[in-house]
Order: C-alpha cells, then structure tokens, then sequence
C-alpha cells in the first residue's frame, strides 16, 4: 500500500460527518423517501460506531449459533463429545459417562414409544375417518332407497313395471 492511502478513510467523501456531501444525500433523501434521509442523520450521527457495533453482533450472533451446533442433532452428545472435558477423577468419568449412555438408550427408547403412538393415533384417526364416512354414505343412501323406484312409476293411476 501507499503512503497516501489512509486505512480508517477519514478523508472519504462520504463519512459519518456533517460534509457537504452527507448534507446533500440527507437532502436528498428527504426529498426521495423520508426514511432514508433518517437513515442518513443516523449514519451522521453514529456511522464512526458501525465498526465496532458490526464486530459486536457478530461476535454475539456466532455465539447464539454455536450454542445451537449441538443441540439440532439427534446425536448431539457423541457429535459434541468433546464438551465433555474430563474432571480428573477417573472414576467420575467413568460413571457420568455411563449414565450418558444410559440417557442415551432412554431417550432413543421414548422417541420409538413416540413413533408408536403416533402411528397408533394415526390408525385410530383413520378408523374412524372410516367409520364417519360409512355412516355419511349410509344416511345418503337411505332416503333414496324409500322413493319408489325408475321402473314403477304410476301412470294415471296404474303401476307400470320396467320389465
């Protein structure tokens, strides 16, 4: 890089200060939309903050994520094994590290009970999904079959049959 060229920009032609030029896009954008000439007196006002506020939020929306690697998966706990620093005591380890193992089994245990129960929810629903629909197609069909019949209609007082 050369010597002129200044890293921080603070003789940039548009920088959070009151410059003619800044004074000028504020103006303008009263003129075009309200909001973005207050999006330029912000600018103006807290512009030199941008920096550090951009490095804050990333810094704390990295760790919002983070916190999340592990927990979407379904094996989170060997996925992330090591979060689980040792304390030191051997014997500890070994008995925190088989009762994980014994949440483990429980958990893959409950969430088959889950799909059981759901599918067993499933098949109730559809019986008796069925079961509304017969009736339904029972209870239509009922009045129809006590209206006389096409083939014996009366005609002037006499039945005649369709066959």
């Amino acid at each position: 890089m050369s010597k002129g060229v200044n890293l921080h920009m603070t003789n940039a032609l548009i920088r959070p200060a009151w410059t003619p030029a800044t004074i000028a896009m504020m103006i303008i954008g009263f003129m075009i939309f309200w909001p973005l000439g207050l999006a330029v007196i912000a600018y103006i006002l807290w512009g030199d903050r941008l920096d550090q506020f951009k490095s804050e939020i990333n810094r704390a929306t990295d760790g919002f994520a983070n916190g999340f690697s592990g927990r979407c998966s379904r094996n989170a706990r060997r996925a992330n094994s090591w979060h689980r620093a040792p304390s030191g005591n051997v014997a500890f380890d070994d008995w925190r590290e088989a009762e994980l193992q014994r949440l483990d089994e429980e958990r893959l245990k409950l969430d088959e009970m889950r799909r059981e129960f759901e599918e067993y929810s499933r098949e109730l629903r559809r019986a008796k999904d069925q079961q509304d629909f017969d009736r339904f197609m029972n209870d239509r069909d009922a009045p129809v079959a006590k209206k006389p019949k096409k083939s014996q209609r009366k005609s002037g007082g006499k039945e005649i049959s369709g066959k």
